[in-house]
């Protein structure tokens, strides 16, 4: 594979990668980063844009939090959250054109035109 490394990982590294993926694996932790994409912001806001409900929203983000994904300050009596690991941009654009691309190529073989 063209730009590939591949890396000898022991055990506790691999348990370290497995807890990074098992934090992104929640459709409500998804639309949260994806809300997050765009700057901080509060839980109240999350709550809006995502349709979640406060506390589930508050639990996700803790989950994100403790996985070093998002930081978080206060300011009075608001907590804003933002995205602190840079590299959870370029993840999420290699799976989601990894699946654009894989269903673009099952809609060219039923015939389909996809669209962009």
């Amino acid at each position: 594979m063209a730009g590939y490394t591949k890396r000898r990982l022991s055990g506790a590294a691999l348990g370290k990668v497995a807890e990074r993926f098992k934090a992104l694996s929640e459709p409500m932790r998804l639309r949260l980063l994806y809300a997050l994409m765009d700057g901080e912001k509060t839980v109240s806001e999350l709550v809006v844009e995502t349709g979640g409900v406060q506390a589930n929203v508050s639990k996700h983000l803790s989950v994100l939090l403790d996985a070093g994904i998002l930081g978080r300050r206060k300011q009075g009596t608001s907590s804003y959250y933002r995205i602190t690991d840079e590299s959870i941009f370029e993840l999420c654009d290699l799976v989601c054109g990894s699946i654009h691309d894989r269903l673009a190529a099952e809609l060219e073989e039923l015939g389909a035109t996809p669209r962009s």
